[in-house]
């Protein structure tokens, strides 16, 4: 396990990195189902460009945040030039980081009233 500080100099993310990671927080993808989940997650507020998208998962594999994933659908289910990925150990400890501080900073906009305050039992 990456230490705390480790992690933290990880932080920020760019909203395309934080969007891929969570597209891969509980199931292993291909590129256009990344793009086709965040989309559809975010109700169409958020759309990944090909070249953000391509270059994005280069860099996370680069980094060691991303592993290609050798499993493959039935090939006549499939297209088989697609490449799957998967979060690694260490991209689900970033993702995690990043969505702790994001919380952190929600919970300072519900301090300052930026935010209406969490409704007990919602």
């Amino acid at each position: 396990m990456a230490a705390r500080e480790e992690l933290e100099k990880c932080l920020p993310l760019t909203p395309a990195t934080f969007q891929i990671l969570l597209a891969l927080a509980d199931s292993e993808s291909h590129g256009y189902g990344i793009m086709q989940e965040v989309e559809t997650r975010s109700q169409g507020r958020v759309r990944l460009g090909l070249g953000t998208l391509y270059s994005s998962i280069k860099r996370l594999l680069n980094d060691g945040w991303l592993e290609e994933s050798q499993l493959r659908p039935d090939p006549a289910l499939d297209d088989e030039r697609r490449r799957y990925y998967r979060l690694s150990a260490l991209g689900r400890q970033i993702a995690v980081a990043e969505a702790e501080r994001l919380a952190n900073l929600v919970a300072d906009a519900r301090a300052k009233k930026l935010l209406p305050a969490l409704e007990l039992g919602a």
